[in-house]
């Protein structure tokens, strides 16, 4: 390499920061989804994430199959790490897009980041009883924790 190459790699930072969800924020999440699932009478397992994907907070309600254990994980984890909302990359394979359905995501509506000036922060995935009520419940939970995260940069 030369030197000029390597005085260009050297002027580049070599780290970032970024901000990520704490316990209490994720926490915040699962309680407002809690409050929207109860309001809906909807039982629900609702999964909060990491911008990698990484469970930070889980609950599962009184009422819910087993199996939603696993689904709200995967529809948090699939919102934060393709940052958008789950429904999209289900409409995207019902729109033909068959490549998504062997990605490793999972692509049933309930994901939705959450995010801080613009930067996803985590995501929360719900799943219960009816796909409709699992959009509601994630999204009334990524607006609540958005809301009270609106303007700040490291919390």
């Amino acid at each position: 390499m030369s030197s000029v190459a390597a005085s260009a790699h050297a002027a580049a930072p070599l780290t970032t920061t970024y901000t990520v969800l704490t316990n209490a924020g994720a926490q915040a999440a699962v309680k407002a989804a809690e409050h929207m699932a109860a309001e809906l009478s909807a039982p629900s397992a609702i999964a909060v994430v990491d911008p990698s994907g990484n469970l930070l907070a889980f609950e599962r309600l009184d009422g819910v199959r087993i199996g939603s254990i696993e689904l709200a994980i995967g529809k948090a984890r699939s919102a934060a790490l393709l940052q958008r909302p789950s429904e999209q990359i289900e409409d995207n394979i019902n729109k033909g897009r068959l490549a998504f359905a062997t990605a490793g995501f999972l692509s049933l509506r309930g994901g939705i980041p959450i995010s801080v000036n613009g930067q996803v922060v985590g995501a929360v995935g719900v799943a219960g009883m009816n796909k409709d009520n699992d959009v509601k419940i994630a999204t009334a939970a990524a607006q609540q924790v958005e809301a009270a995260l609106e303007g700040t940069a490291t919390h």
